[in-house]
């Protein structure tokens, strides 16, 4: 008996879970949008169940109509775009099992997109952020210790929530991260960030044991749990919160700010590539357009041949 569509997704998933080390977040991401695949060809324009097409059967015109499906419902660029990127990877896993001769997502056309640039805010503002978790109490040293890391090393917050205590060497101001496809580096950390992981470290292990917990995780919510990427995203929103400045900061601000500040005061493309774990340089090219914007402003505003004529 022929396996059907639905079996061939969940064996794709698989694959990307145990043989490809795919993150939960990228899982989800390609469960949601093969499902919404398989729904589209399912149902008929009406809503009506209707049978799935034999694998041989969906070919290049069928992908076009899912993507013209996708902008009748007012998908994004971008959101359109993953999809199509997701029946791809899909599709090609298909052809390579022999279920299909050729990858028919292959020559689909993927949409333009808006080049955008990563945001950053300046050196003075990232310092003023890090710098406002109060450092008297507990939940002010976990906090500033989690900014100076998103900040001082530009980790992802996925890598920073995902942190064992085994991972942080603070004599050698180093480490362990678990990135993207379960690629490990270490990234170095400065002395600041080591002084408030070495105060907020004293007061967790405090807390453990007068709590009787056990764990690894370096960063705790209250109930001593292991915190969440939306919970960091809540601290950091807590703490622009309290800055006079009107500030608009996410976590993975702080990691394109510390990329820009590395980039601006001179440090190699590829050291930085390194440093934020990108597989391709191109990813981490976009900061250069960043920096050359910097140094426009700065010609503009500074050289006496750049400045507009006074009246």
């Amino acid at each position: 008996m022929a396996e059907t569509l639905a079996s061939w997704i969940e064996k794709f998933l698989a694959y990307l879970r145990f043989q490809r080390n795919a993150s939960p977040h990228t899982l989800r991401n390609y469960a949601s949008d093969l499902q919404q695949f398989l729904d589209y060809l399912t149902h008929a324009p009406g809503g009506d169940a209707r049978p799935a097409p034999e694998l041989e059967q969906i070919d290049n015109l069928t992908v076009r109509e899912f993507l013209g499906v996708l902008y009748q419902r007012e998908n994004k660029k971008s959101s359109v775009a993953r999809k199509l990127a997701t029946v791809r990877s899909f599709m090609k896993y298909l052809s390579l099992q022999g279920a299909i001769q050729a990858n028919p997502a292959k020559i689909v056309a993927s949409p333009k997109l808006e080049s955008r640039l990563p945001d950053y805010i300046t050196v003075e503002a990232a310092a003023s952020l890090v710098e406002t978790p109060d450092a008297g109490t507990d939940l002010g040293k976990r906090d500033r210790s989690i900014l100076e890391l998103l900040y001082g090393a530009g980790l992802r917050v996925g890598e920073l929530v995902g942190l064992n205590l085994g991972d942080i060497s603070l004599g050698e101001g180093l480490v362990r991260v678990v990135g993207k496809g379960r690629k490990e580096r270490i990234v170095p950390f400065g002395r600041r960030a080591a002084e408030a992981l070495e105060a907020y470290l004293q007061v967790r292990g405090k807390r453990i044991k007068n709590r009787g917990l056990t764990g690894e995780a370096v960063f705790l919510n209250s109930r001593g749990g292991r915190l969440t990427s939306r919970s960091v995203g809540n601290i950091v929103d807590h703490h622009v919160g309290r800055l006079a400045q009107r500030l608009k900061v996410h976590p993975h601000t702080l990691r394109h700010t510390f990329a820009t500040h590395m980039l601006s005061a001179g440090a190699d493309l590829r050291a930085i590539q390194e440093l934020l774990g990108h597989e391709s340089l191109s990813t981490t090219q976009k900061y250069t357009h960043v920096s050359v914007e910097q140094l426009v402003r700065v010609y503009q505003s500074c050289h006496p041949r750049a400045r507009k004529k006074m009246r």
